[in-house]
């Protein structure tokens, strides 16, 4: 294969997360988002050191699996979701197979328990940051998710069907307002415009909503006074008949060059800027920007697969690094003697001290800092370790020190299996063997999936025959 050719050939496999994979006259190419069994055409845009890559340019024939009627009417144009054209029953089966397989070229002897599905695969997802655009340069105003493959085109998604109705009512009605504004959306490259994103957060068990318009202070080219345009909008909203509740409704100043959802300024429209959600029974607040699981339903479901992984705890001291607002802290809390967690974000730190005091929970200490300088402080040793870190995993001098707690058992909690097959190779050499393994979907119709591990130190035997 050469570097710029096209070629046509039917997927064998899809590796994880996304990399169909493609044998082209006994050559192998990767070609991303392309589906087991679908016959594509790709374009080869990398050729280095006998790794090929190609650029899905069309799927010529739909693979035998995508049996799936029921599809999102934006499926494949958006780049939100890439299984939603296979049963979620077959979805499941592709994960499961992917991280065993990931799992088998670091680990032996382990129990490996399978996958538990989300408790729904629709309109699931508890959050959402729509970007503001066009379709197409130059085009009427858009209010979605971009296009899948580019950086500028933005997709509306009136119609998503990993979110509840209330979004996509929330979603159409900001982009038909502001579109009869005639008000301008940030352009990215310029620099230049109001309307950056709109992020909407709606808790499943309690129907509370949170509304955040984030928008630049560039007020150039409105044809009204910022005051009276965002007053127009909260009222609109207001106006919408939903399931749920607002518990606010907001707008965020925003100015950063960067496109990350950030606040530099946040005014209260309506009501307040948090909102409550529940978890095995447990209450937790959550604001803006606060880490929360995106699968309200599936979190359950991931955290009492963690609990019993953890085990008795009863008399003991547990770990939680990376803490996020204190879900799995307060999990254990209940039947542990102490729960610390340490996070680096500080609004969830402070978040996570409320929803203790609300959930009546006195042997909790939360700590605000990077977990790679906080474990230095730390003078009480922990019996059990909890680890559910970011996507990039732990920091290697972080593994270190985490290592030299010299706990029995830890438990890891990972989103990205790639950086668990990292860290866990250190682990190895460290002592410590996986014993168990399950695989929880919080990500129904995309490529992710959360895995928990059970570590167990292996101490010599040191028996005397």
């Amino acid at each position: 294969m050469k570097k710029g050719e096209r070629y046509t050939g039917v997927v064998e496999r899809m590796e994880f997360p996304n990399r169909g994979i493609v044998m082209i006259d006994g050559e192998r190419a990767i070609v991303k988002n392309a589906l087991p069994g679908q016959e594509v055409t790709f374009a080869v845009n990398k050729k280095r050191g006998g790794r090929c890559e190609g650029r899905l340019l069309e799927v010529v024939k739909e693979s035998p699996l995508e049996t799936e009627e029921n599809r999102c009417p934006h499926f494949g144009i958006c780049g939100g979701c890439v299984c939603q054209s296979i049963p979620y029953e077959e979805q499941l089966k592709i994960k499961e197979q992917q991280i065993k397989t990931l799992l088998d070229s670091v680990c032996q002897d382990y129990v490996f328990e399978g996958i538990k599905g989300s408790p729904i695969h629709e309109g699931y997802r508890n959050k959402m940051e729509f970007s503001f655009g066009d379709e197409y340069k130059d085009g009427p105003l858009a209010l979605g998710m971009h296009k899948r493959g580019s950086f500028h085109d933005v997709v509306n998604v009136d119609h998503c069907k990993i979110v509840h109705e209330d979004f996509t009512k929330i979603l159409t009605a900001t982009r038909e307002y502001f579109a009869e504004k005639k008000v301008p959306f940030y352009k990215k490259l310029r620099h230049e415009g109001f309307l950056r994103h709109l992020l909407v957060r709606r808790a499943v068990k309690t129907g509370e909503i949170l509304v955040a318009l984030v928008t630049s202070t560039q007020t150039e080219g409105l044809n009204e006074s910022e005051e009276m345009l965002i007053r127009g909008w909260k009222e609109a909203l207001l106006g919408l008949d939903l399931e749920g509740s607002y518990a606010g409704i907001l707008q965020i100043h925003n100015d950063s060059l960067a496109d990350v959802v950030q606040s530099d300024e946040t005014l209260v429209l309506y009501g307040q800027e948090y909102f409550y959600e529940e978890l095995l029974g447990l209450k937790f607040k959550i604001s803006p920007f606060s880490f929360f699981q995106t699968n309200s339903l599936g979190a359950e479901v991931l955290y009492e697969t963690a609990r019993g992984y953890v085990g008795d705890t009863r008399d003991k001291v547990v770990f939680d690094l990376y803490s996020g607002t204190g879900t799995i802290a307060q999990m254990l809390a209940p039947v542990a003697s102490k729960v610390v967690g340490v996070e680096i974000v500080e609004e969830a730190v402070e978040a996570a001290k409320k929803n203790a005091v609300d959930n009546h929970l006195d042997n909790c200490e939360f700590i605000a800092g990077d977990v790679l300088k906080v474990v230095d402080n730390l003078t009480k040793k922990p019996d059990i370790l909890v680890l559910d870190p970011p996507r990039d995993g732990i920091h290697p001098k972080a593994l270190t020190k985490i290592i030299n707690f010299n706990v029995d058992e830890m438990v890891y909690v990972s989103c990205k299996p790639t950086s668990l097959m990292r860290d866990l190779l250190v682990f190895r050499e460290a002592g410590y063997e996986v014993k168990r393994c399950c695989l929880v979907d919080m990500f129904p119709g995309t490529v992710h999936v959360e895995t928990v591990v059970l570590l167990s130190q292996q101490k010599p035997d040191d028996t005397i025959e």
